[in-house]
C-alpha cells in the first residue's frame, strides 16, 4: 500500500511497456522533462495506467536523473532497465518514434522505479 504522506502521480504507459513495469522487469522509466514533472522525485509514488484501461500498477521512484537527450539517457543507464527486451538501438528508435525532437529537446528524465509490493 502506498504511505499516505507519498505523492501520487497519475501517467499513462503502452500496453508493452505497462507489463514490463507490471512484471516488475523495467526498472527505468523514460520521460520527456515536461515542467509537470520537475518536481518529482525519491520516494513519490507513479500510479501507471495501461493507455486506454482501467488497470493500473503503482511503483515508488527511487532516483529521477536528468540527461540531455535519450541517447544520453540510455549511455547513462544502460539499456537493460528500460526495457529489457530490447537492444539499444530499437529502444531508442521506439522512445523517438513516441516522442519527435522538439519534445526531446526539452530534455530526458531518467525515472528509476520499484514496483511495489502489494500488487
Amino acid at each position: 500500500m502506498p504511505d499516505a504522506s507519498a505523492r501520487v502521480r497519475e501517467l499513462n504507459l503502452y500496453r508493452q511497456y505497462f507489463d514490463l513495469v507490471a512484471a516488475g522487469t523495467k526498472t527505468v522509466e523514460v520521460r520527456v522533462k515536461y515542467p509537470h514533472l520537475a518536481d518529482l522525485a525519491a520516494g513519490d509514488i507513479v500510479r501507471f495506467r495501461a493507455k486506454g484501461t482501467d488497470e493500473t500498477c503503482d511503483v515508488r521512484v527511487k532516483r529521477v536523473t536528468e540527461y540531455p537527450d535519450f541517447e544520453a539517457l540510455l549511455d547513462g543507464e544502460g539499456p537493460a532497465g528500460v526495457n529489457p527486451t530490447a537492444s539499444r538501438g530499437r529502444q531508442l528508435a521506439d522512445i523517438r518514434a513516441i516522442y519527435p525532437p522538439e519534445k526531446e529537446a526539452l530534455g530526458a528524465l531518467a525515472i528509476e522505479i520499484e514496483r511495489l509490493a502489494d500488487q
